[in-house]
């Protein structure tokens, strides 16, 4: 039996004798007729691979992550004693402080941030973590708990990275979401926010009033929003914040695909209002107070579905509806365009506004439909 010894060199040519395609040097097997653009190295060819997983998402995470904070707060809140204690103690309350975090985002380099009110809005204290690791103390410069956003303040030396607000109006569905965030305080030791990535689900979303918040034209995403990224931004494939992670609905406080954000157009008039003001003004009297229409009301008014709210009464001669010439037993089909199902939506909406908008409703009344501009004031 005679053994065959072969260097590496002469395997590497026999190799590339016998395989069709086989370049003996770089040990690649290529088509026998290859065309110009097979004719790269293999170096070459690792080099796009890796090249190529940086795409839109990843530029976009790049850009954004600098400006995006943690926030941890402490709230200082006084719970009542439990009545046994009243003989020994004498005290009905004693101060509790609490510790949760969240997120923000920075909106100019001389330190404006914003958040959720429902992150910092009745906080004592507030703490920013930058991604540089430093920790900052912020003040508290207005909050707005109706659209549940606040607007922080954090004084830095030299100009300070932050976010492009985008339009929330020119969002798309299906268009990528990529949500930011501190979710479960992670951001605090890792100094790095948590990224996650989907698609918005839908837009003009309206959710019910929670705790006086009222949450409408939300824009849906499916990218993961957990516990702690309330306040971090939502942003577009091109960087630009197009919402702030507000709401989750969830069973158990984890996500399951429907995160909720505000919308950026909305954020920006109310920063603006809290930069001069420091509070948002809703001071009016809408001066009317309404039912939903029932069967029985809608019959006596032959309507063909059973929809609308009928005015029940004009509480104040110097209020809003008064003014406007809304009468009793008018029943308002629409808002601003928008059909009203219910008191609640009609409340809602009512309450989002601000001092001085006006509200064009749709109103029917001695079978003619009429239209009435609502101006709160």
């Amino acid at each position: 039996m005679m053994t065959m010894r072969m260097n590496s060199k002469t395997l590497a040519l026999v190799l590339g004798l016998l395989v069709p395609g086989c370049n003996a040097e770089s040990g690649r097997v290529l088509p026998s007729d290859d065309p110009p653009q097979y004719k790269h190295s293999a170096i070459e060819h690792i080099d796009e691979i890796s090249n190529s997983r940086r795409n839109a998402l990843t530029k976009a995470i790049e850009l954004v992550s600098p400006a995006v904070v943690g926030i941890n707060v402490t709230e200082i809140r006084e719970r009542a004693v439990n009545p046994l204690f009243y003989f020994f103690y004498g005290e009905r309350t004693f101060v509790e402080r609490f510790q949760s975090v969240g997120s923000g985002f920075i909106i100019s380099p001389d330190g404006y941030l914003v958040t959720n009110d429902h992150v910092a809005g009745r906080a004592s204290e507030i703490m920013i973590t930058m991604t540089d690791g430093s920790k900052h103390p912020a003040k508290l410069v207005g909050t707005d708990p109706v659209t549940d956003i606040a607007l922080l303040k954090i004084d830095v030396r030299g100009r300070l990275p932050f976010l492009k607000l985008g339009d929330s109006d020119d969002v798309i569905v299906g268009e990528w979401s990529i949500a930011f965030g501190n979710p479960f305080g992670l951001f605090t030791s890792s100094a790095k926010p948590t990224v996650t990535v989907g698609v918005i689900s839908s837009t003009h979303v309206y959710l019910e009033q929670r705790e006086g918040r009222v949450y409408r034209n939300m824009l849906q995403t499916d990218a993961s929003i957990n516990s702690g990224n309330s306040g971090g931004p939502l942003v577009n494939s091109l960087g630009e914040v197009i919402g702030i992670n507000t709401v989750i609905y969830s069973p158990n406080q984890g996500s399951v695909g429907l995160g909720f954000a505000v919308p950026i157009n909305r954020a920006k008039e109310i920063v603006e209002i809290l930069k001069r003001k420091g509070e948002v003004d809703r001071k009016f009297d809408p001066g009317f107070r309404a039912q939903a229409v029932n069967e029985a009301i809608a019959q006596a008014y032959n309507l063909e579905r059973i929809e609308g709210v009928v005015v029940t009464r004009l509480t104040n001669r110097n209020g809003a509806a008064f003014k406007s010439g809304l009468e009793e037993a008018d029943i308002i089909l629409k808002a601003d365009g928008e059909p009203i199902y219910s008191v609640n939506a009609l409340q809602a909406l009512i309450r989002y506004s601000l001092r001085g908008d006006v509200i064009r409703l749709e109103v029917l009344r001695n079978n003619k439909i009429r239209t009435i501009d609502l101006k709160l004031e």
